[in-house]
């Protein structure tokens, strides 16, 4: 098969309330099946592994500092500064990974998301970086892409 018929990880987009925004890293696509071990009277060669519930880790988006006004680091602000005296204003948000002709390959739905952590990184003389800043957005659930 030609190197084209497989998706890259570097071309993909994050929708969040109907807009577009950029990000260089996305990470935290994970959902796992915990177990419960039983031990069954009798019977002492092996335990039953039992599935029990699935569980899933933060959504970790990472970009260049926006200095000018996001939506979605106001949506950060608002909802760690405003701590649980108001309502946390929850939204879905969507990660697509994208075909060449722009058009979404496979996407990826966290519903009920909400920023729990937000930091930049640290800033040194000694090097000539770009000001990353980092956003942890629980969810509630999110939907794997169908098959072909």
């Amino acid at each position: 098969m030609a190197a084209s018929n497989y998706p890259v990880s570097f071309y993909f987009q994050l929708s969040f309330k109907g807009e577009d925004a950029a990000f260089q890293e996305v990470s935290g696509i994970t959902k796992e099946q915990s177990i419960e071990e039983v031990v069954c009277g009798g019977e002492n060669r092996f335990k039953y592994r039992l599935p029990t519930l699935s569980s899933s880790q933060n959504l970790v988006l990472k970009r260049a500092l926006v200095l000018k006004n996001s939506k979605l680091a106001s949506w950060c602000k608002h909802t760690l500064e405003d701590g649980l005296a108001f309502k946390i204003n929850t939204q879905d948000v969507t990660v697509s990974l994208m075909k060449s002709e722009e058009e979404p390959l496979a996407s990826w739905t966290f519903h009920k998301a909400y920023p729990i952590k937000y930091s930049v990184s640290d800033f040194r003389s000694d090097e000539n970086k770009l000001v990353i800043e980092t956003m942890e957005l629980a969810y509630t659930y999110f939907e794997i892409p169908k098959t072909k």
